[in-house]
């Protein structure tokens, strides 16, 4: 069985922005990955919104309609899978708690955290999130190079 893929915001942004340096690579994981399951959690949801939205993030912001119908759109697919949080950030990170070195790396420790919960997959473009899942977790992390 194929795991379930719970995308990290670059990797969902990459997808939705054609123009993004990242693009193609994330379109290519999206065709041949063979995953079970496609995800995101309340994270990336307002994750995705914030960025998108942003004037100092594209010069052409999505209103939030517009990032909202790209989320809808994104939980039509049939292999969709919403991943709630429903445990603390402390009790998702305890597992690799000692790798985690700073205030950048919160989002990504309840994302893996939540990866792992969910015997799951977290797919990203930060080669960081290898260290902080360590060699027990490395299965848990598929980094997009």
């Amino acid at each position: 069985m194929n795991p379930k893929s719970l995308l990290d915001l670059n990797v969902l942004i990459a997808l939705t922005y054609p123009e993004h340096k990242h693009h193609q690579k994330a379109r290519n994981w999206l065709t041949s990955s063979g995953r079970e399951r496609l995800g995101i959690c309340p994270l990336t949801e307002a994750g995705f919104l914030r960025v998108t939205t942003n004037p100092a993030f594209h010069p052409r912001p999505r209103t939030l309609e517009q990032a909202i119908a790209i989320l809808q759109a994104l939980k039509g697919r049939d292999d969709y899978w919403y991943c709630p949080i429903d445990e603390s950030w402390v009790t998702l990170t305890a597992p690799f708690a000692a790798r985690i070195f700073g205030h950048q790396q919160v989002t990504d420790a309840c994302l893996l955290g939540l990866a792992i919960k969910e015997k799951g997959v977290l797919v990203t473009f930060d080669k960081g999130i290898q260290y902080m899942a360590g060699a027990e977790f490395r299965g848990n992390v598929q980094l997009l190079e």
